[in-house]
């Protein structure tokens, strides 16, 4: 899968619920139905994700989350968990049922295999060193609703005859567990080639490697004892930054290639203006103080706004102020949806988890991130 098949144009469109399924006391599955004319729109891989807009007592809210199910035509669903606090986290699972319709974008995001794979709805053929040698492990790391995207990435992965899976966890508790039964399914129908390793970090299991908190030390004797590291062809992580990060620094230590490690955040535990915009923030230009010009292309169309020095607003924020249909989900440098080619001039970006090494090395940025730093800005959108 190639950066250019996994990413097509963000485009909402209105979508009834047809399903919402309970998944634990603080968690459902949300299943939309994709009308056939639309099919092609909504055409995914696993691991991708789509962001949810909708109006909460007069303010339009943007949540993205990641796709739970292998690709399936004519459907995406999603899993949504409550949040402390969490604006439409809540609101869904207190009153979102089926019947209802919400804006959904278009799939996005790079958390896909970098096998090859064919057609995003068909099932997914890997290919490759792997299968030419008859065999391919692959390991998945989350931690509660992290499992979102691993479970999609695992049934697409499991369709495959010689393909194993080991599954990494993490939960506070048994009754926390997203998806248990799909797990346990899945489980059964592939015994020999699926391992799942729950760790609850408080709770008591009969096990003591899967009790308690994952450390250093915790996860050093997981992957001592029950995985064989050098045979691993690709690794998946998903969950809070402290996780993800420890994980990478433990592979990093092993001398696991970077190239085969597909990370992706659900927070960064860093507080920023972006987590919560929903629209650009107001920003008043005065004439004749001095200013950045930022110009960008989207769908073709050229469009120019200039910024105050003094404001330190982002390429994104500044856009929206222009043109309301700019692509962005989360803005806080966690999804990519955001992201453009700078073509003239220069910016800092602040955070990027999204972005690999060689897109930065190409020019690319997350807008949301990305303040100018010349006098003359241009990004494009479409390349």
């Amino acid at each position: 899968m190639t950066t250019n098949e996994a990413r097509k144009r963000a485009v909402f469109h209105p979508l009834e619920v047809s399903a919402v399924r309970r998944l634990t006391d603080n968690a459902i599955e949300v299943s939309f139905a994709v009308p056939e004319p639309l099919r092609d729109e909504y055409d995914y891989v696993a691991g991708q994700y789509v962001a949810l807009r909708t109006e909460i007592d007069g303010q339009q809210v943007r949540r993205s989350y990641s796709i739970c199910e292998a690709p399936t035509p004519g459907t995406i669903k999603v899993g949504i968990k409550r949040d402390l606090g969490g604006l439409f986290s809540n609101w869904a699972n207190d009153t979102l049922a089926a019947g209802d319709t919400i804006e959904v974008m278009s799939p996005q995001g790079l958390f896909v295999s970098k096998h090859e794979f064919t057609g995003m709805n068909d099932a997914d053929r890997v290919s490759g060193e792997a299968v030419a040698r008859g065999e391919s492990h692959f390991v998945a790391a989350a931690a509660g609703s992290g499992i979102t995207p691993i479970i999609a990435i695992a049934k697409s992965l499991l369709e495959h005859p010689g393909t194993q899976v080991d599954l990494v966890y993490v939960n506070r508790a048994a009754s926390e567990v997203m998806f248990l039964e799909d797990l346990a399914d899945l489980k059964d129908r592939y015994p020999a080639r699926l391992a799942i390793h729950h760790v609850l970090s408080r709770e008591q299991r009969q096990a003591p490697i899967y009790s308690g908190r994952l450390d250093a030390e915790k996860l050093g004797q997981l992957l001592d004892r029950l995985i064989d590291v050098e045979r691993v062809d690709e690794w998946f992580l998903c969950g809070p930054f402290d996780l993800v990060q420890l994980i990478r620094d433990e592979l990093a230590g092993r001398e696991v290639p970077a190239d085969r490690i597909r990370y992706e955040l659900f927070s960064t535990g860093q507080p920023g203006e972006g987590a919560q915009a929903n629209r650009g923030r107001p920003v008043e230009v005065d004439p004749e103080g001095e200013n950045f010009e930022i110009g960008f292309v989207l769908d073709g169309l050229s469009g120019e706004v200039k910024s105050p020095k003094d404001a330190h607003e982002t390429v994104l924020n500044a856009a929206l102020r222009v043109r309301a249909d700019v692509p962005f989900a989360c803005a806080g440098g966690v999804c990519g949806t955001c992201r453009a080619k700078v073509e003239r001039g220069t910016v800092e970006m602040a955070e990027n988890y999204a972005l690999e090494a060689d897109d930065v090395e190409n020019g690319y940025v997350l807008t949301c991130q990305s303040r100018p730093t010349s006098d003359r800005v241009l990004v494009d959108f479409d390349k």
